[in-house]
């Protein structure tokens, strides 16, 4: 078989990769296979970022990232430091709570298939979103009482329910359902009032199976906005989730960007990892990564 290029597996070690015998099992044939592969496991802060540092030294063509939509946001960041043009191929095996983005997308479940789908799947042009000059995120940002859910919502919880803990949690904590005000503006569209929840998308997905943004697109080069304005807010949700009809509780917009501004502190969730302040200015960057994604990803224009 002909010399593979390497791919460089970095494994959240908090997470469900470390230790997989699955996972393990699938490695190893394919490296009877030929194919080259190389494993490191994050334990602290950084450790993505020098992997990702550590591929591009070893040539690595693909760096896959194994965990959940935080592990996906460490490396997709890092990556963005690499110059366009020699940046490696994004891969992702879905091992954390929730995988929304890789659900969304289309990733398998099932270890093996995902591992050969990061290896051998086709490279897709994907976009990524920048907040406050800084700060990433791949799948969605999320403001307002989701967010405060998916934050407290305990470790043990998570791990023995899953995705639906959240939503599990949030039925405990209806009691501290409070809206923050704010004002959100872009390009054609101006928004003011009290919002109980928000969803920046570029994914679809959040909390767990949330579809706070049913039509985002990956590659179209914008934001799928949704504001929740109701003052209930699980009628609301629930009604998103399972009908097609326009809600009038939801307010919804397609923007390059958009800034928002609020006199009180507010916190949003940028694929599990918190960002809180006063000002956010958040701006789609076009075909910012390459992902190996199945041929008929739902999430590509």
């Amino acid at each position: 078989m002909e010399k593979q290029p390497l791919t460089l597996l970095i494994l959240n070690g908090k997470g469900k990769g470390a230790g997989n015998e699955e996972l393990c099992s699938a490695i190893n044939q394919l490296r009877d296979e030929g194919f080259a592969i190389a494993v490191r496991v994050t334990w602290e802060k950084g450790d993505g970022k020098r992997y990702v540092e550590e591929a591009m030294r070893l040539g690595a063509d693909t760096v896959v990232a194994g965990g959940g939509d935080g592990t996906i946001n460490e490396i997709a960041t890092a990556l963005t430091a690499v110059p366009a043009a020699q940046r490696p191929v994004l891969g992702i095996i879905p091992l954390g709570t929730a995988n929304d983005f890789a659900t969304s997308v289309g990733i398998p479940a099932e270890i093996e298939r995902a591992l050969c789908l990061a290896l051998q799947g086709k490279a897709h042009i994907i976009d990524l979103a920048r907040v406050n000059q800084d700060r990433y995120f791949v799948n969605m940002a999320t403001g307002g009482f989701g967010t405060r859910i998916t934050t407290e919502t305990p470790e043990k919880l998570k791990s023995a329910l899953g995705g639906v803990s959240y939503f599990i949690h949030g039925l405990m904590r209806m009691d501290t359902l409070k809206p923050d005000s704010c004002t959100i503006s872009g390009p054609g569209f101006h928004w003011q009032g009290d919002a109980l929840a928000i969803g920046i998308g570029n994914g679809r997905q959040a909390g767990g199976g949330q579809r706070l943004c049913p039509s985002a697109l990956i590659n179209d080069g914008l934001l799928d906005l949704s504001i929740v304005t109701a003052q209930e807010l699980l009628p609301t949700l629930l009604h998103s989730l399972t009908s097609n009809d326009d809600n009038s509780n939801i307010v919804t917009a397609k923007l390059q960007s958009l800034r928002i501004v609020s006199p009180n502190e507010m916190t949003f969730n940028l694929d599990g990892e918190p960002l809180s302040g006063y000002e956010f200015t958040i701006e789609m960057l076009p075909g910012a990564l390459s992902c190996r994604l199945p041929s008929q990803c739902a999430l590509l224009a």
